[in-house]
């Protein structure tokens, strides 16, 4: 068994509803906030009006791509301007990520650059960040829980992350019902990011009891829900428990960290126009059918092998299945729901040595549970094309 510790945000509200109860909870973090905010999040009248019973006025702040450092950099100065006390994140994953950055660097002095990881100086934050409240409006990141903030940098062509347990939201709500109007492709994508998200912890060389329970319960909601909820989102029963798997990725990236799928996914999307859970979803079968090759020519013996075929197990409901029957499984989700190929991105394969080379620096990839050579890297790449 491995050592292990456990952090998440100090507070977590879940269930149908509890924006209200949720917002309430915040008002005592002060009386202005910064409100961030997506394009395409749930009606914004939906948190507004809530914001305006309980006396909290706002700043808002549309974020309207993925987060760079110069989006966070104009996000601190119009919190500062206005006297925001704290910051309320109301949308997906990039908005989270936009809101959690925003509220370490209310606090912290310096360029936000020296505490970025791989391109930056990779220095702690000093202080803890202004409280940030993180409200889903997907289900896919489970940023609202994570001590991490992911940030494109375009002069680098890479997304990093920002990363200190000081980011730590204060406050987490997640309320299924936020997520009802998500079209059907963009459900499958953060559904695929958030199922990624509970197998690549559960073999991860992180790997941890505590993990391990709630991975295995992501993994078997996710099975029975993510192409329920493709089909019509307005079933609440799956919703709630897309939301959940998403909640439980998020503690399990933290807590256990992730492999060889976010370790490719991080630095293909700062090179490429893609979103990050269908790359999740392209790569993740063949990250899996790897490293189960992998394991067997190398570490026969390793108990990886065992917990592939438990996944297997709770994805297809047969109990006789093998680790590679979980890769078949994921890969007829994955057609069935039609996510693209590498190759519909335009991504030229020219440029596949450059991705393998980045991906092999990712922080992710440090915690897949076998070393992948170059070559394997590379097929992995070949076999989604």
């Amino acid at each position: 068994m491995n050592s292990f510790e456990f952090v998440t945000s100090p507070r977590i509200i879940f269930g149908k509803g509890s924006l209200k109860n949720g917002i309430q909870a915040a008002s005592g973090f002060g009386k202005k906030a910064l409100l961030v905010h997506g394009t395409k999040a749930a009606p914004l009248e939906t948190i507004l009006s809530i914001l305006h019973s309980e006396s909290i006025k706002y700043t808002d702040f549309c974020v309207d791509h993925e987060p760079s450092v110069e989006l966070v950099q104009q996000m601190v100065a119009l919190a500062r301007a206005n006297n925001c006390e704290f910051v309320i994140a109301f949308g997906g994953g990039s908005v989270l990520d936009a809101g959690k950055a925003t509220s370490a660097m209310l606090t912290n002095e310096g360029d936000l650059l020296d505490y970025l990881e791989v391109v930056g100086k990779n220095q702690p934050l000093q202080k803890p960040a202004a409280p940030c409240v993180a409200i889903p409006t997907t289900a896919g990141t489970g940023a609202e829980v994570t001590r991490n903030a992911v940030l494109a940098v375009h002069e680098k062509k890479v997304k990093v992350s920002l990363r200190s347990n000081f980011i730590l939201p204060r406050l987490a709500i997640i309320d299924p019902e936020l997520t009802y109007s998500l079209p059907p492709l963009v459900t499958a994508y953060t559904g695929l990011d958030a199922l990624t998200q509970v197998i690549e912890p559960f073999v991860s060389i992180k790997c941890n009891p505590l993990m391990d329970v709630i991975c295995r319960d992501g993994i078997i909601r996710s099975a029975r829900s993510l192409y329920r909820a493709y089909q019509n989102g307005l079933e609440a029963d799956t919703r709630e428990d897309l939301s959940l798997t998403s909640l439980y990725g998020g503690l399990a990236l933290t807590n256990s960290g992730l492999g060889a799928v976010h370790g490719f996914a991080a630095p293909m999307g700062g090179m490429y126009d893609a979103h990050h859970g269908a790359i999740c979803g392209i790569l993740l079968p063949e990250v899996v059918r790897m490293n189960i090759k992998a394991l067997k020519e190398r570490k026969s013996d390793s108990p990886v092998l065992s917990r592939y075929s438990e996944i297997a197990c709770l994805l297809t409901g047969n109990s006789n299945a093998r680790g590679e029957d979980g890769a078949d499984w994921l890969s007829d989700l994955v057609s069935r729901m039609k996510i693209p190929h590498l190759s519909d991105y335009k991504i030229p394969r020219e440029e596949f040595p450059i991705i393998v080379e980045k991906a092999q620096k990712a922080s992710s990839m440090k915690a897949n549970p076998i070393v992948l050579t170059d070559e394997e890297l590379t097929d992995i790449l070949k076999a989604t094309y």
